[in-house]
């Protein structure tokens, strides 16, 4: 949906009016389809449409944010007017500012829009991956699968005289499998996504078949393995998602929301050697077709590559506008929001740890008695302390250099700041996987992702 100039202007300029320094809109239409798979059979088709406006002051580093789904004239004057009352220092000065539209390039081509393909066409997408779960073997008991869909549009306008709109087109699929002994039930879980259209599908790793028997197959490692043992160990996490634990227990300690309010482990810290030399960590919302990527982010800045940590040594933070105010220094085009009805504060795009020196066969080779974490899952992290915990997807026990037996029930317990400084090897396969984050200002698609790395040392919690 994209406001037309003159109503924008005269939103903001109510805003203004109210004595902010600093007004913006967002304006917002999105489509979301939901195609669930249970009991072998198509479940649900969901559709769900979101149309609204937010609109924001600032003045100096305070905010004042309202939204709205009344897009009449009335309605639109009628949330400026909360907003501008909500600054509480009305002036009488003309505000000095003329929009501009920026046209973006878009470089996240989309070949075949899912909303453009039939809900039929899509539901045998869904249908092919489940089938390969199934036919994982006996042991396969339930098979759950979701195909999701989205397609974003924005506009947003400010002060400073910037009109500018992007769209953003993203599928997922999700598949969960259970594999049981009869004694005991064990799941797997594949869900990669991409901002692409159905073509998606047709990069061979991606197939259907191929993420449905993804899923069967790791549920299966489950079910055959022993209980994890637990103490101080080395670990080697594999590539892809073992990235999510950079991005929940160091990624989140560098985005502005928390350094710029002294809520951060990473607080005071630029240019200080913060982990390992072989770590370099970038945020990169310009990968093409990325899953975290934006051509602009939510604030209308055009999206940037930012190197977090180099060789060790932290380079930048990521920094959103309100917390450009807070710390002094220049926004790193980081603001995000779930939707309209969201103010937005500093979010990842596409987070991951950069290849590094190391070979890795060599990784695994070095350890002599530790865990190969080859996924991850879910956890937990406080982001002032860094303290992190996180279950293992899949795991093995690694004995003299070698990949042994699966495991289960494995949890890397830890803090992020005493984590990266020992990553003391990283390996040259760097993956991503997607995830969706949740923040203040709502669940945002990211991306994490690194290569194969060695840890040092760290607590394993295990299974009795």
């Amino acid at each position: 949906m994209m406001l037309d100039k003159k109503m924008m202007s005269e939103l903001i300029a109510i805003v203004l009016h109210g004595g902010a320094d600093f007004a913006e809109v967002y304006a917002e239409y999105s489509k979301d389809n939901r195609i669930s798979y249970a009991d072998k059979k198509i479940e649900t088709v969901t559709n769900k449409i979101i149309s609204g406006v937010g609109i924001r002051g600032f003045l100096g580093t305070r905010t004042f944010f309202a939204s709205t789904t009344d897009l009449t004239p009335s309605g639109l004057r009628e949330c400026a007017k909360r907003v501008a009352q909500a600054v509480g220092h009305p002036v009488d000065r003309i505000a000095d500012f003329s929009l501009v539209e920026r046209i973006n390039t878009n470089i996240h081509p989309i070949r075949t829009n899912p909303f453009d393909v039939s809900a039929k066409v899509r539901s045998a997408l869904v249908r092919e991956a489940a089938d390969a779960a199934w036919a994982g073997g006996d042991e396969i008991i339930q098979v759950n699968g979701t195909l999701l869909t989205s397609d974003k549009s924005f506009t947003v306008a400010n002060s400073e005289g910037l009109y500018t709109s992007d769209r953003q087109i993203r599928t997922r699929m999700m598949v969960n499998a259970i594999a049981s002994d009869g004694t005991q039930n064990q799941q797997g879980t594949a869900s990669p996504g991409r901002q692409m259209g159905l073509e998606f599908f047709d990069i061979p790793r991606f197939a259907p078949k191929v993420i449905g028997a993804e899923a069967a197959r790791q549920a299966k490692v489950n079910l055959k393995a022993v209980p994890c043992p637990s103490g101080q160990m080395t670990v080697a996490i594999a590539n892809g998602f073992g990235g999510v634990i950079f991005h929940e227990a160091c990624g989140h300690s560098l985005e502005a929301a928390c350094v710029g309010i002294g809520m951060s482990q990473m607080c005071g810290k630029m240019g200080q050697q913060v982990a390992g030399s072989k770590v370099t960590a970038i945020d990169d919302g310009t990968i093409v077709n990325g899953w975290g990527s934006c051509n602009i982010d939510d604030e209308g800045n055009p999206n940037q590559r930012r190197v977090l940590i180099e060789n060790g040594i932290l380079k930048s933070y990521m920094v959103d506008r309100l917390g450009a105010r807070r710390m002094g220094v220049p926004h790193t085009a980081s603001g995000r929001r779930q939707n309209y009805s969201y103010e937005t504060t500093s979010r990842m795009t596409n987070t991951f740890i950069a290849n590094g020196p190391d070979k890795n066969e060599d990784i695994i080779a070095s350890i002599e008695n530790g865990i190969y974490c080859a996924m991850m899952g879910g956890g937990s992290v406080n982001p002032f302390t860094g303290d992190f915990n996180f279950a293992a997807r899949e795991a093995y026990l690694v004995k003299n250099g070698r990949i042994c037996e699966p495991v289960r029930g494995a949890a890397l317990i830890g803090n992020g700041g005493d984590v990266i400084r020992k990553i003391d090897m990283v390996g040259q396969d760097l993956d991503t996987a997607q995830g969706n984050c949740g923040a203040s200002s709502g669940m945002i698609p990211t991306d994490v992702g690194q290569p194969l790395i060695r840890v040092s040392s760290i607590t394993v919690g295990g299974q009795a």
